[in-house]
């Protein structure tokens, strides 16, 4: 699944949501991994934009791993 703003990312979450544990984990690391990249993509073209949009979906992605690994 494409992430590319925040509520792509939310979106994402809630269709994971019905997923084993494992899944969902896998999910959230390769949109992870995805984003990293994208964020280097948009380090070599310096848009600062870019970079923000991947910065608040990899905090979104952060925070549902949080909410896994603690409950």
């Amino acid at each position: 699944m494409l992430i590319d703003n925040e509520q792509q990312a939310i979106t994402a979450i809630e269709a994971w949501r019905a997923e084993p544990l494992r899944a969902q984990l896998r999910y959230l690391q390769e949109a992870r991994e995805s984003l990293e990249m994208s964020a280097m993509y948009y380090e070599q073209k310096g848009s600062e934009l870019g970079i923000a949009r991947v910065n608040r979906c990899l905090a979104v992605l952060q925070t549902r791993l949080d909410e896994l690994l603690k409950g």
